[in-house]
């Protein structure tokens, strides 16, 4: 599957629980290990673990095996690496706090 199929897919699974504010950063220019983060947030730590769990099933149905999913006992911030597709699940403070869509989208600021 290709990555922007990919993509469509963990979209389509998290709109299908109601994420809050999905948003996707194309990173492929700034790095090789993935093309697309999907940064999404969930209304609890359940519906965090919800969306996380549900971008996993549907990948699995696609052939595509998650090769790690990081953070389901908490719930605050659950990664699911899909390779070309990261995906990030997490309470709307952590989202806040971590602001990733930032740091992806202007990397210089960091510096």
């Amino acid at each position: 599957m290709q990555a922007e199929q990919l993509k469509e897919r963990v979209l389509s699974a998290l709109e299908d629980l109601k994420a809050v504010n999905p948003v996707t950063v194309d990173v492929r220019k700034l790095t090789d290990v993935t093309d697309y983060l999907v940064i999404a947030s969930g209304t609890s730590n359940r519906h965090v673990r919800s969306l996380a769990d549900n971008v996993s099933v549907e990948a699995k149905q696609a052939g595509m095996r998650p090769l790690g999913i990081e953070g389901q006992d908490a719930g605050e911030w659950v990664l699911v690496d899909l390779g070309d597709v990261v995906v990030h699940v997490m309470l709307p403070a952590t989202r806040d706090f971590y602001d990733l869509e930032r740091l992806w989208t202007n990397p210089q600021a960091e510096s």
